[in-house]
């Protein structure tokens, strides 16, 4: 697996890639790539870092893993590429954007432009094999995602954290949150979202009125 990440994650994560759980997490990813269908693409499995530099993170929303049916996952947790139907989570996600900030619903589900704005949209594990949910879990993305997290919390200041669904909230155990804001609610999955647990937690007009509030620029969502 080559490492095409933009340098300024390369810089501060150098401990992680030269560590031997990552040599072997590689070596993993290589061989699942070789003998199955897996995504996202392999030039996309560090996109989301690739199009939000460590120095531009003002906000993290963090996912499980990728999709993984054919031509969705783009290396964006939630996101999909122009064009694919929107994912029942995804439909849910823009849904409360609209009622939150009374704004239309988007024409595509396409999450680039959120990450162009500082918007890190981190899955905790970054590939999956078609059509087998889950199946790249344990093999050390999650370390290596554990020190992505743990690595903005103790450099940066004043990021948003909005942590979806019991995982989420594991998962961001270890953010500072006397330096940082932290929101939680459920999952904007169908099961979750049904339930009450979604629908109105107003996470993005909360998350922009914080960063307008510490000087930063909202996103446009």
């Amino acid at each position: 697996m080559n490492v095409d990440i933009d340098e300024s994650w390369k810089t501060i994560l150098k401990s992680e890639f030269e560590s031997p759980y990552f040599e072997e997490l590689t070596d993993f990813v290589k061989e699942e790539y070789s003998q199955h269908t897996c995504f996202p693409k392999g030039q996309d499995i560090f996109s989301a870092f690739n199009h939000c530099s460590f120095n531009d993170v003002k906000m993290v929303i963090i996912g499980q893993d990728p999709y993984h049916g054919v031509g969705q996952a783009n290396g964006l947790c939630f996101s999909v590429k122009p064009g694919i139907a929107l994912p029942p989570s995804l439909i849910n996600i823009f849904k409360e954007i609209e009622t939150d900030l009374n704004t239309p619903f988007p024409e595509d589900g396409n999450l680039e432009r959120w990450a162009k704005q500082g918007v890190l949209l981190l899955n905790a594990t970054l590939t999956v094999r078609a059509h087998e949910a889950g199946s790249h879990q344990k093999r050390g993305w999650e370390t290596f995602t554990d020190a992505v997290i743990q690595t903005i919390s103790d450099s940066k200041k004043n990021v948003v954290f909005l942590l979806w669904g019991g995982f989420a909230k594991k998962k961001g155990k270890k953010i500072n949150e006397e330096k940082h804001c932290v929101l939680t609610s459920g999952h904007p999955s169908p099961l979750s979202a049904n339930r009450g647990y979604w629908f109105g937690n107003k996470h993005f007009s909360q998350a922009n009125a914080y960063l307008i509030e510490t000087g930063q620029e909202p996103i446009v969502w």
